[in-house]
């Protein structure tokens, strides 16, 4: 499913140029799950950005099911990440003023989808219950614990039924046992659905929980 072929990347600073990722590949296969661990500033998050369309590589190609993510246009670009990825943040960027259903419906209204109203409200319903949260629906982000609104993450980038989850420190700030039980809620959500998920973490249990486990440092990505 996604073909990351000798990938660099670099910004440009006054006076020099700052290569965050040096030749990078990577192959994950549908459905499949990998993780990729580092110290801060080593391009963790670089990668999943260039995985997710939000930004391009200096160099390289990246296919994600045989289409060429950065040669899209920022329309297509658009379009590939409302249909195509779920993303979950450390932070997960939750919208206050809305309640934990609405939070989760909220990304099926972007796009042209030829849904009813009711379709989306009964499959978001149904995912958060499959998150544990079938009792919180109207409650809003700031009532919850940190491990309740990363559920809640988990179940908004999975409502417009992605063939490929992006997770970016997801556990960053949970306890040791709330971690576990992220850890396998996301193990559990990969061989219910099928979903290919790559997670970027600074926690190595839980990365070794992932099919595939690398480490980048340095700029290279390399195969644990």
């Amino acid at each position: 499913m996604i073909e990351v072929q000798s990938v660099n990347k670099a910004y440009e600073m006054p006076g020099e140029s700052l290569r965050v990722l040096d030749g990078i590949c990577l192959t994950v296969g549908k459905g499949e799950t990998a993780s990729v661990v580092g110290p801060s500033g080593s391009g963790k998050t670089t990668l999943l950005n260039l995985l997710g369309a939000l930004d391009r590589p200096t160099e390289g190609r990246i296919e994600i099911d045989g289409r060429d993510v950065a040669g899209f246009s920022e329309e297509e670009a658009a379009a590939f990440r409302n249909r195509s990825l779920g993303f979950v943040f450390q932070n997960h960027h939750l919208l206050p003023q809305c309640t934990l259903l609405e939070n989760v419906i909220l990304p099926r209204l972007a796009g042209d989808w030829e849904e009813a109203e009711g379709v989306t409200t009964e499959r978001a319903k149904a995912l958060l219950e499959e998150v544990g949260l079938q009792d919180r629906l109207g409650h809003f982000p700031h009532q919850l614990s940190g491990g309740e609104r990363l559920r809640t993450a988990l179940a908004r980038a999975l409502v417009n039924e992605p063939d490929l989850i992006l997770a970016d420190e997801p556990t960053g700030s949970l306890d040791e046992e709330t971690t576990e039980v992220v850890a396998d809620l996301l193990v559990q959500l990969n061989e219910e659905k099928g979903v290919t998920l790559i997670v970027v973490t600074h926690n190595p249990a839980l990365a070794k929980r992932m099919q595939n486990y690398y480490e980048l440092r340095g700029g290279r990505l390399e195969k644990r």
